[in-house]
């Protein structure tokens, strides 16, 4: 998938399932993930095959774009990146299981040979960074999207 290849309005109805292998499909999956919120809980390191992923309750922004008046969704989805090699948190205590994150933004601080540091930037200053041999993350919409509870899109400065 490259920018060109995606729009927010290719969302429409349909479940996302996009796979990132570049800064520029970061940037995509990056916009698609703001203001995802997920527990401590719903997150998982699996050391031995590389992985971290998490659960995310993500707005559909790509259902917004362009349409005013509509109900506020999300929809739950996993992100799962690969070819993690370690991974560290920063103002987030993860043995808080009930601690719930809000994801702003993706990044990545690329190193040699498309190593690098992937930081999750959360709300309060927090981060989650991942270690990675190169970037691969896939986002799977898994359920359909339902009413926000606060009924109101993410509005903010960030």
């Amino acid at each position: 998938m490259t920018v060109e290849d995606a729009s927010f309005a290719d969302g429409g109805e349909s479940p996302l399932r996009l796979m990132v292998a570049d800064a520029d499909d970061l940037r995509v999956l990056s916009a698609l993930c703001q203001d995802a919120v997920a527990q401590t809980s719903e997150t998982s390191w699996k050391a031995s095959r590389r992985e971290f992923a998490l659960l995310l309750n993500r707005f559909r922004w790509e259902y917004h774009a362009g349409r005013s008046g509509q109900p506020a969704e999300r929809v739950q989805s996993t992100l799962v990146i690969n070819d993690v090699t370690r991974v560290r948190a920063n103002g987030v205590d993860p043995k808080q299981r009930d601690l719930v994150m809000s994801l702003l933004a993706l990044e990545f601080v690329e190193g040699k040979d498309g190593q690098g540091a992937l930081t999750l930037v959360l709300a309060g200053d927090g981060e989650i960074v991942l270690e990675v041999e190169s970037l691969n993350l896939t986002l799977t919409d898994v359920t359909r999207p339902y009413l926000a509870p606060s009924r109101k899109m993410p509005d903010h400065d960030l």
